[in-house]
């Protein structure tokens, strides 16, 4: 090899060619081509360790921009070198910080391919750093501010967490860690997912960050609406900061009853409607009494395709429960026995019964002595199909037919209307309507 360089050599002075006192490949261009080429046969057989004796001597007289592969080869051979002495502290970062150069000099010589080098030089940060909070948080940080968007999209939750580590030991404020999040939160939206995987791993880490910040309470409820309300009021149809306004104090406990976070979750659901933002105003709307506006959202919540039967069984029941306090029991019962239809996991089937016979049990129903108390026959009859639907609810269902079937009527006045105990009898009541069995109570 060494022959087929100093041939090529004298091949072109022969030509009359004479290279450049300082070209591509430095001052002493035959000294760095011949280390190139003996160190890429090593590595393309990949032995490694005779490729690194070689690299160094290349590194060690060729310019960076001699080669971009030399760079990219040295971080290879390298990070090689940092996985066998990972114990050995002081030589693992010493060879670190020349790991990280050599990303560095791809940044600064091949521009073109910055991204690509600012994104190798962050996974090499967390692997063989990821214990130096600050060297992790400090790395991180100046890789999101240069490839913005094109971050590795893992490095916003290390980011993340690398914060609040340093927010714990009094190193951040909570304004900045408010920040933070807000920005990576931003730039993890912005970021291209061209494959399916790329998405799900775009959504998972998306989420984490979240869960990072949800859990760890950086900022109580007063400080998030202190922070936040000058921002939304200077721009109030700003779709993207009233989600990440909605989230955040959707996420604090006890700090979703107040004007900022109506106003931003109404913006955000105006503009991107859920049935999961539909079920928060309908929420909001239940703790501040508008009983009218928060039952039209949990109407729309349940009327939205995205969410599945079960999802709509647990909308509606809590829908009927609602209705029921509300004194609007025929709608009430009307959602539970919609529960009953899209329950196919049966976990609210029995509830739902229960439900439905106290509403049979509250209803006022008029005319005689039987038809008065008839209701109370259907009650007893829900709350039948409640205990066979769900054996855990028998012990309520027993207390509650006990307070009804005193209300039956007594053997002699059912016979005066020409009714016996067991025969079919029809009840319509209230708007709703059934057919029981009669009974008295002696």
């Amino acid at each position: 090899m060494k022959r087929v360089i100093i041939a090529l050599l004298t091949l072109f002075a022969a030509a009359g060619i004479n290279l450049p006192a300082q070209s591509k490949f430095g001052a002493d261009s035959a000294e760095c081509i011949k280390y190139l080429s003996y160190y890429q046969e090593y590595y393309k057989q990949k032995s490694y360790s005779d490729a690194l004796v070689n690299w160094r001597k290349a590194y060690e007289v060729c310019p960076p921009t001699a080669s971009q592969n030399m760079l990219i080869h040295g971080t290879t051979l390298l990070r090689q070198v940092i996985a066998k002495n990972m114990r050995n502290v002081v030589y693992k970062e010493a060879l670190l910080d020349s790991l990280l150069v050599l990303s560095d000099l791809r940044v600064e010589y091949y521009p073109k391919y910055a991204v690509a080098a600012l994104n190798a030089k962050g996974q090499d940060i967390y692997n063989y750093a990821k214990n130096d909070t600050r060297k992790v948080f400090d790395g991180m940080e100046a890789i999101i501010a240069a490839n913005k968007e094109e971050t590795k999209v893992s490095f916003f939750q290390y980011d993340m967490k690398a914060a609040l580590d340093l927010f714990q030991d009094g190193a951040l404020d909570s304004e900045q860690i408010i920040n933070l999040y807000t920005r990576n939160v931003e730039l993890i939206d912005a970021a291209p997912a061209r494959t399916d995987a790329e998405k799900t791993q775009k959504d998972e880490v998306k989420k984490n960050v979240e869960t990072l910040f949800a859990t760890s309470k950086v900022a109580s409820c007063d400080e998030l609406i202190r922070l936040f309300t000058p921002r939304f009021d200077a721009d109030p149809e700003n779709v993207e900061l009233a989600t990440l306004i909605a989230k955040m104090l959707g996420q604090t406990e006890g700090c979703i009853d107040n004007v900022l976070f109506k106003n931003a979750l109404t913006v955000m659901h105006k503009n991107n409607p859920t049935h999961n933002s539909a079920y928060l105003l309908y929420k909001l709307n239940v703790s501040q009494g508008n009983n009218a506006e928060a039952f039209a959202y949990l109407e729309e919540a349940i009327a939205y395709p995205e969410s599945d039967d079960e999802q709509d069984a647990d909308y509606l029941y809590e829908l009927a429960t609602a209705y029921f306090k509300n004194g609007q029991l025929a709608k009430a019962f009307a959602a539970c026995r919609k529960v009953t239809e899209l329950d196919h996991d049966q976990d609210k089937t029995g509830k739902a019964y229960m439900l439905m016979g106290q509403i049979w049990g509250a209803v006022s129903c008029g005319g005689n002595e039987v038809e008065a108390r008839a209701h109370f026959w259907v009650a007893c009859d829900y709350l039948n199909k409640a205990v066979a639907a769900d054996a855990s609810l028998a012990d309520e269902a027993r207390r509650l037919s006990g307070n009804y079937s005193i209300y039956f009527p007594n053997t002699g006045d059912a016979f005066m209307y020409g009714l016996v105990k067991g025969q079919s009898y029809s009840v319509s009541c209230a708007g709703m309507s059934a057919v029981t069995t009669v009974r008295t109570k002696d």
